[in-house]
């Protein structure tokens, strides 16, 4: 993987890029959509490719572990050829989702045991095995495993679980480095840097894994219910003491006004699954504000859903249309707003690459944030 830093925003940190894999280029600032056990739920990968123009897609490595397998991913030569996806992957290590397990796994030095959702077998992922098992899925970029600290974590657990998340990194890294990819392609991996919301932790979590070095780092441990200021402030504190030469991935945020606040701090990479999770749920984004679907305000409205967004695949189908889909329980209702919100965060973070640029980010990030944040 090779990160080329193109331009820097002159009155704020945000910055443009280009990174080049072996499956093809991601232009930075990006927003991946999550496929988390092999697809992005509603939509086909047509439309990933050619109307959303998706570059980079993510599968997460616990649930792809569990279901189909490592026995099955393996014999079909790895995720990009079991799911038919030619472009960039990135998995997640399922350190996240372990964290959400809370009441049935248990975080050693060794590694976290924890029993599966699905049929509460019992299971570890260790460093060593954790390279494995992405090896096997054989993502583009893969995460180191890590425990994320919750949001609301006194000092003390935050301590200890850096320190735990430092000594995984450190045997993730050895494992990394003394493995080969299996498919013909490379792979590269990221730290994850932690340390809840706690300053001191947060810089020497970055300053441990720059230590390690790696081709970029991940930001975890935000939005975990700690406040959104807060978040703001533990990305003042990491970004300027990341390598530049480096993209920077701030893990499962957010919403848009998040995702422009963030790329004006110097983060290169976001995922979320709120666009289709909300759209599922009848929430749409869009330029002029947030729409609940299935508001009675749209069941005569034929205007499009949006009309700042000409460039979108969804302008043929009017807000009422999609109201009747919703009230109607139509399944065409969750996939077209699905691709329509995945369709506004790619135009968010290409517009914000044309305008840092431009050299005027700043002032036109002023200037969408009341549209985009507002309730219609």
């Amino acid at each position: 993987m090779r990160f080329e830093l193109q331009h820097k925003d002159p009155s704020t940190s945000a910055r443009c890029g280009r990174i080049t894999t072996d499956h093809g280029v991601i232009e930075t600032p990006i927003f991946m959509p999550v496929g988390t056990v092999g697809s992005v739920k509603g939509v086909y990968h047509r439309d990933l490719r050619d109307d959303i123009r998706a570059q980079i897609i993510l599968g997460n490595t616990y649930h792809l572990y569990l279901r189909p397998g490592l026995e099955t991913l393996k014999a079909a030569g790895g995720l990009h050829k079991f799911e038919s996806w030619d472009r960039p992957i990135l998995t997640d290590s399922g350190g996240f989702q372990v964290f959400s397990l809370a009441p049935i796994r248990k975080l050693t030095r060794e590694g976290c045991k924890f029993q599966s959702h699905i049929d509460g077998s019992r299971h570890i992922f260790t460093p060593e095995n954790n390279v494995d098992t992405q090896r096997i899925i054989g993502a583009d970029i893969i995460m180191a495993l890590d425990e994320c600290c919750p949001g609301d974590a006194d000092w003390q657990y935050a301590r200890k679980s850096l320190d735990l998340t430092k000594h995984w990194l450190e045997r993730f890294a050895a494992r990394f480095r003394e493995t080969e990819p299996l498919y013909g392609y490379s792979q590269t991996f990221f730290p994850i840097v932690q340390g809840c919301t706690y300053p001191d932790l947060r810089r020497e979590a970055v300053e441990h894994a720059v230590g390690i070095g790696a081709e970029g780092y991940a930001i975890g441990g935000l939005a975990v219910g700690e406040p959104t200021d807060t978040m703001y402030e533990m990305l003042d504190v990491v970004c300027p003491i990341l390598p530049e030469d480096k993209p920077r991935y701030l893990m499962g945020v957010g919403t848009p006004a998040n995702i422009l606040e963030a790329i004006s701090r110097g983060v290169d990479m976001f995922d979320c699954v709120m666009p289709t999770r909300n759209g599922r749920n009848g929430m749409l984004f869009t330029w002029n504000g947030i729409m609940n679907m299935r508001n009675a305000k749209w069941a005569r409205d034929f205007s499009e859903l949006d009309p700042a967004g000409a460039s979108f695949v969804d302008h043929t189908y009017s807000r009422a249309y999609l109201h009747h889909l919703f009230v109607a329980g139509e399944m065409f209702a969750g996939m077209l707003a699905s691709e329509h919100n995945l369709a506004f965060y790619l135009d968010l973070v290409r517009q914000a690459r044309v305008h840092i640029a431009a050299g005027d980010f700043a002032s036109w990030k002023d200037s969408v944030l009341p549209g985009i944040t507002s309730r219609m």
